[in-house]
């Protein structure tokens, strides 16, 4: 993932993903660590994410016949 790309984030307290993110900066280590941004603010999330809480943002399944 890349800086300004659109993610969805594991919540540490319930384990479900959360939608609505973006990678702030990606921070290079022993490990890929990500700072992400809320996109209806433009906070930026005090904690760094590991590559296994951050993936890209899935798109809604259109499920307007249902």
């Amino acid at each position: 993932m890349e800086q300004g790309d659109r993610v969805e984030v594991r919540s540490r307290f319930q384990r479900e993903w959360s939608r609505g993110f973006e990678v702030a900066e990606v921070v290079h280590g022993d490990d890929v660590r990500y700072r992400v941004r809320r996109r209806n603010d433009g906070a930026v999330l005090p904690t760094l994410f590991a590559d296994d809480e951050v993936r890209g943002e899935r798109r809604k399944r259109e499920t307007w016949w249902v």
